[in-house]
């Protein structure tokens, strides 16, 4: 199973089709909010006709009856994994996961649900300071997985410094999508709690999102196989 999903951070359908040419195989992609508003839900459509899967980044945040109209309006893209924000409640997230089931056309695999919890851009000092949230951010990013686990969803998008707190308090297969991976030598930009393919590993990561690693790489097919083969030899 591929644990490497590219994030396809561009901003037009042009960028998107000239970096997809460069692979020969299908490969998992993340389809964020950039190039959603910039292209529409067209470009979801036309990467997964070309065979490509998909983690749609929408990270879904209201009241539950919003939330589970917006996922029953997104369920028949055929994407493969979608979010929303844990910190939206097991209601919301309950939600979330009837209008999944809901929109999904019959004969169908719904997609897989996943929370996110805390992001990684945000640090232990501006969770307690700035969020007014105490404690770590593991204990909160744990918390914040067992609620999901609870709302039945099928896991949760983590830095890679929880994802064994995570699979020890919710199990092995509750699913771990941890972005904020960089190469060694890579620089973080505004990520925070960031760490190589080796160490995800290590952790126990069951997939990784990737960006600029791979898109701004001067070989990226050759970044993408180095990751994948590096994520891929299974849990440490």
């Amino acid at each position: 199973m591929t644990r490497t999903i590219v994030a396809l951070d561009f901003s037009s359908k042009e960028e998107v089709h000239s970096f997809l040419q460069q692979f020969n195989e299908p490969i998992y992609v993340k389809i964020g909010m950039e190039l959603t508003y910039a292209c529409g839900l067209d470009i979801i459509r036309e990467v997964k006709a070309s065979g490509h899967k998909i983690f749609l980044d929408l990270k879904l945040h209201d009241i539950p009856n919003t939330v589970r109209g917006g996922m029953k309006n997104l369920a028949g893209l055929g994407v493969d994994i979608i979010n929303c924000h844990c910190a939206g409640g097991i209601e919301m997230m309950k939600a979330a996961k009837e209008g999944i089931l809901e929109g999904t056309p019959a004969g169908q695999t719904p997609a897989k649900l996943i929370g996110v919890t805390v992001l990684t851009s945000v640090s232990q000092e501006a969770m307690n300071t700035e969020l007014g949230i105490p404690g770590t951010v593991k204990d909160t990013v744990v918390r914040y997985a067992q609620n999901a686990k609870a709302a039945g969803l099928d896991g949760v998008v983590c830095s890679v410094h929880e994802a064994e707190a995570i699979h020890e308090a919710c199990g092995s297969d509750f699913l771990t999508v941890t972005p904020g991976i960089r190469l060694a030598g890579n620089t973080s930009d505004d990520q925070k709690r960031i760490a190589t393919p080796e160490y995800a590993r290590e952790q126990g990561c069951d997939m990784i999102v990737v960006g600029r690693s791979i898109t701004k790489a001067k070989d990226p097919v050759s970044a993408y196989r180095e990751i994948e083969e590096t994520i891929s030899h299974g849990r440490v």
